[in-house]
């Protein structure tokens, strides 16, 4: 694959932003290096031809490889190796198509670490391949905390988001302002399971209650929800709020239908669980006006932000999800490990990973937890503008809050044995 073996002055500083929190003047890329076949091969693993192929997919791909171009910008000739390559395959939202592939991918491909992986089915069986193997895996793209909980392992390393930081902000804040019964709705998998529990912890500790859930088969082959959101209606008590769990392409056609169906204008309002800037560029400001979400990261949120988008845009043609940030953040923090350790090593990288702290382009105030690996950052609470507020393409959303770090996530799990 190639890489791009110059960037302009806009990458030079972005590169430049991400020294605090990135180990710098590792060893020279000479005698002192101890690389495997003196190359770095990163993964990216993910869904590009289904629900979730918009908010990740093949962007991420080339949200890593900015990462890497931005790395040897800033190393130069210090860099420990020169020679990082990536792999990429799509694992079809299915988990046995997920082991298959990262075996794969560290086995034949050389890969030293994987990156992404949405899906929380498919993630938890990458890593117990990562465990098995004793390689590194950076999960992007899902959100169980089983991640952080019973199935963490010294190789994983949960990056950008997961089902508490979500129902923290989003159930606990919907509850208090728009209503207390809710109609949960959530894809019948790991993900959509967790998410359900998540939710319905939070709207219980904010004076809530479940009045009715149901799982959805994933993925939806047939794209229809009208069972269940003509059934919302009819519960008694009846609920004040639907919380949809779905997301991507599936949670474009809850929404639609939800529209169609006109159940905001039948007293019931809507909560999304988790939602990307890819959805509503899907489904317009209009579709989902007035609803709040939490986000991890947002393109326009500062200058820092909206100038990696708007490279990113010029390679891509659109603007950065929150995972296509994570991604670049996680393979530039894997990098750095790299050069910090002199070695790519899978111990050595962890151990200069583990209690790390960050502030780059994703993460702010961030840090990467030693005791279960969980990467703790700021979040944020955003609502979708009215379509009259947006000014220009893609700005589609106001940061009502920003929730700390030290909130957003949950303490460390006691069931996560490293």
């Amino acid at each position: 694959m190639n890489m791009r073996r110059s960037v302009g002055v806009a990458a030079a500083s972005a590169a430049a932003l991400l020294v605090a929190g990135c180990g710098g003047g590792g060893p020279q890329s000479g005698g002192d290096s101890k690389l495997t076949g003196d190359k770095i091969v990163l993964g990216v693993l993910n869904d590009q031809s289904g629900a979730y192929s918009e908010l990740s997919g093949r962007n991420s791909v080339k949200a890593v490889e900015m990462a890497i171009a931005d790395f040897k910008a800033k190393h130069g000739d210090d860099a420990v190796t020169k020679n990082i390559s990536v792999e990429t395959a799509d694992h079809q939202n299915k988990p046995d198509v997920a082991n298959s592939k990262a075996q794969e991918m560290y086995d034949r491909k050389g890969v030293d670490a994987i990156l992404d992986v949405p899906t929380s089915s498919a993630a938890l069986k990458v890593a117990d391949v990562a465990k098995e193997k004793k390689k590194l895996y950076f999960n992007i793209g899902a959100a169980t905390t089983d991640l952080t909980g019973k199935s963490c392992n010294r190789y994983t390393f949960h990056y950008a988001y997961d089902t508490y930081m979500l129902a923290h902000g989003t159930g606990t804040v919907t509850t208090e302002q728009v209503g207390k019964n809710w109609y949960i709705l959530y894809p019948n998998y790991a993900f959509g399971q967790d998410m359900e529990k998540s939710f319905s912890a939070a709207i219980g500790a904010a004076g809530g209650q479940v009045v009715g859930k149901d799982g959805a088969p994933f993925p939806n082959t047939s794209g229809d929800y009208s069972s269940f959101l003509l059934k919302a209606p009819t519960l008694n008590p009846k609920p004040q709020v639907l919380g949809t769990m779905q997301a991507g392409a599936e949670l474009v056609n809850v929404v639609k239908q939800y529209n169609e169906f006109k159940l905001r204008e039948k007293g019931v309002g809507l909560a999304v669980g988790l939602m990307f800037i890819t959805d509503i560029h899907s489904l317009t400001p209009a579709a989902l006006a007035g609803t709040t979400y939490t986000d991890a990261w947002y393109w326009n949120f500062d200058q820092q932000n909206r100038e990696w988008a708007d490279r990113f845009q010029s390679e891509t043609g659109t603007r950065p999800s929150f995972a296509h940030a994570a991604n670049y953040s996680a393979a530039m923090q894997y990098l750095e490990a790299v050069q910090a350790a002199g070695s790519d090593d899978a111990d050595a990288v962890v151990k200069e990973l583990e209690g790390k702290e960050v502030n780059d382009l994703f993460l702010r105030n961030g840090k990467i937890r030693a005791e279960d690996h969980r990467v703790v950052h700021d979040a944020y609470l955003a609502q979708v503008k009215p379509q009259a507020e947006v000014k220009e393409p893609w700005d589609y959303v106001k940061i009502l809050k920003t929730i700390p770090a030290a909130e957003a996530f949950r303490a460390p799990s006691a069931d996560c044995k490293l």
